[in-house]
């Protein structure tokens, strides 16, 4: 199975998110051999994994982009751009870091594709060769699959696949959410996150487009005339919710429309989704706060976060148990989802 965080909103804790659940899902399933993809320019689960900004997340990532090849994901598309429409020889294994020799709160079972800041530099590049036209192939669906074609060297080697994705709807999102088999929606309670959500089926699965003119260069229409299949949305999660919030809050008000938007289409679209019933597909997570910038400082997941008193960076914090038991209890439901 390949799970792709992804909304093309930015700010919904969806990297806090991505990296707490494959973690306690590595945690809950350590005969599973897991592999964490960050397609992120910015690279933020990466410098997590690697042991966040406390432990020189930052300095070890970059130690891995300086190696020859590049040990990231623009290292692999480094590689491709040369050989845009047919895979290259490589060996995949060139571009994959275990986390564990880094940072040692993580699993062994995870292996990592670092995240890299090339990815915007190489975009422009990726989107003309994907553009071009040329009798006899399809640019678009070539360059759509190179991810595809690094995890089908791979195999059967890696049980599970996530994928941490930019919040947009650039081409390497695009290359990273056809290479997946199901969509986590990270939405938060507010009225653009309604927006958004709205937009990402529109992006994604074409639906509800201002006019017929985009129809033919959707997402959807692209793979749909090349007969491969589309992601399904797995899970809506409604994150940082407050502490207190409660059901006739004005946040539940924003959430319960985003519910019925999804219910709606759950009847017009079902093909569109992984699960039948509206209750299946949502999970509430409350903000972590202070617990979460702790966890995201330290590059640690909340199984090995200490109770009490710490210093983040200079600063004195305090991490409560109470707090901590509740962002706990709200993986715990996330990731039996998955």
């Amino acid at each position: 199975m390949k799970y792709a965080f992804w909304n093309n909103k930015g700010g919904t804790g969806k990297t806090s998110l991505a990296f707490q659940s494959i973690v306690r899902y590595a945690e809950k399933h350590p005969k599973k051999r897991v592999l964490a993809v960050d397609m992120c320019p910015q690279a933020n689960l990466s410098e997590l994994m690697l042991g966040g900004l406390s432990n020189k997340g930052s300095e070890k990532l970059l130690e891995r982009q300086g190696l020859t090849p590049r040990c990231s994901v623009g290292g692999y598309f480094q590689l491709r751009l040369p050989s845009p429409y047919t895979p290259p020889v490589f060996d995949a294994h060139d571009f994959i870091t275990k986390p564990n020799k880094y940072n040692r709160a993580l699993p062994a079972n995870i292996d990592l594709v670092c995240g890299d800041p090339l990815l915007e530099l190489q975009a422009n590049a990726v989107n003309t060769l994907a553009n071009n036209q040329i009798p006899g192939t399809n640019p678009w669906i070539a360059v759509v699959d190179w991810l595809k074609n690094f995890l089908d060297q791979l195999g059967p080697e890696y049980d599970t696949v996530f994928l941490d994705c930019n919040p947009s709807f650039s081409l390497y999102t695009q290359i990273a959410l056809a290479s997946c088999t199901r969509i986590v929606l990270p939405v938060m309670a507010d009225d653009s996150s309604r927006r958004a959500i709205q937009n990402a089926f529109s992006l994604v699965y074409g639906l509800k487009l201002p006019s017929e003119i985009y129809a033919a260069y959707a997402f959807a229409t692209k793979l749909k005339d090349a007969k491969r299949p589309l992601p399904k949305v797995h899970l809506i999660v409604k994150n940082r919710l407050t502490q207190y919030m409660g059901a006739a809050s004005a946040y539940a008000a924003v959430l319960d429309a985003i519910e019925r938007d999804v219910a709606a289409l759950l009847k017009t679209n079902p093909e569109i989704f992984d699960f039948k019933k509206i209750d299946a597909g949502f999970v509430e997570v409350r903000d972590f706060q202070t617990t979460g910038v702790v966890a995201f400082a330290k590059g640690l997941p909340f199984s090995k976060l200490p109770v009490g008193k710490q210093s983040i960076n200079g600063h004195r914090v305090q991490v409560k148990e109470d707090y901590l038991n509740n962002a706990k209890t709200a993986m715990e439901q996330l990731v039996a989802k998955l």
